[in-house]
């Protein structure tokens, strides 16, 4: 047995490493990729998640203050219960991450990719963004296919799966009940999202979007960060490019697609074709050209 959040828990060995580990996953307690300590400063309101967001220094301990944030006692309710007692039965002898999920991918990505939400047996079960659930599977193959991923799967943490020149993050950062963060909960957790785009500029040439909701946070975050976007505000649309104006004068492209959710791909809505094209549009074009090129038709 181990402890967490105060209170006694099964231990289950990690499907990839075989280490034992509590569920949720105790802060430095061997999970692999865990970015924070048991020392990792814990916000537990939503001022506090302003305060520790805004004074993460890089990457690394911006990740690490993220994936033990306590500020929305709902979705931390939900997000424990599933990881102690709510497992999926396939799932059942596996430990639950059970944390908030921070981001994965290159530290010095030019290309940040935002989803919604984590998935409570996906993310909240594996601890990378994702990673898990069949909306993860449509999308790591569509990031291998295209070149930004090592391997055309992601299993779990310690699987060693990499992105290069992309980071994955979420306007909201817990799983939350029937997929759906209250509006409450989307702005607790902003500026976590608000940190990451400040720490990327330096290199950031692109945020993709996955969802209509990824999109409206995104352009919430970066006004909230003084950025020039266009008004009225841009309409969500698979393909839909924008161009935002980052305070060092700057121009970063803000990009659309459809949802990697099972509704989507099942109902073929999104397609892999479609996916692709989007995906290789973000990446930077022979020259050295950064500009987002956008989807040709018959392409991908």
């Amino acid at each position: 047995m181990g402890t967490y959040g105060g209170r006694v828990d099964r231990v289950d060995p990690h499907p990839v490493t075989g280490r034992p580990s509590t569920s949720p996953a105790a802060p430095g307690g061997g999970w692999p990729g865990d970015p924070a300590t048991p020392a990792t400063p814990v916000a537990r309101t939503a001022a506090g998640v302003r305060r520790l967001a805004g004074t993460a220094t890089d990457v690394t301990e911006l990740q690490a203050r993220i994936s033990v944030c306590r500020a929305c006692p709902r979705l931390v309710r939900w997000r424990e219960s599933v990881a102690r007692d709510g497992r999926r039965a396939a799932f059942a002898d596996q430990p639950y991450w059970g944390r908030p999920g921070p981001s994965f991918g290159d530290d010095d990505a030019s290309v940040l990719l935002v989803g919604l939400a984590p998935a409570a047996n996906g993310t909240n079960r594996t601890g990378r963004m994702f990673t898990g659930d069949p909306s993860g599977d449509f999308l790591w193959a569509a990031l291998h296919r295209t070149g930004w991923a090592a391997l055309p799967t992601s299993v779990g943490a310690g699987d060693g799966q990499q992105l290069s020149g992309m980071r994955i993050v979420a306007a909201v950062r817990c799983a939350p009940p029937d997929n759906r963060p209250t509006g409450a909960e989307r702005s607790a957790c902003a500026p976590w999202l608000q940190r990451d785009l400040e720490l990327a500029v330096p290199r950031l040439r692109a945020v993709l979007c996955l969802g209509g909701l990824a999109w409206d946070a995104t352009l919430a975050a970066v006004r909230a960060l003084g950025w020039h976007t266009p008004r009225p505000k841009p309409r969500f649309g698979h393909g839909a490019a924008v161009e935002l104006g980052v305070p060092d004068g700057r121009t970063v492209h803000l990009v659309g697609s459809y949802h990697v959710s099972p509704h989507n791909t099942f109902t073929g809505r999104l397609t892999a074709a479609m996916l692709d094209q989007i995906l290789l549009g973000l990446r930077p074009q022979a020259g050295g050209s950064s500009r987002w090129h956008p989807p040709r038709p018959g392409v991908g």
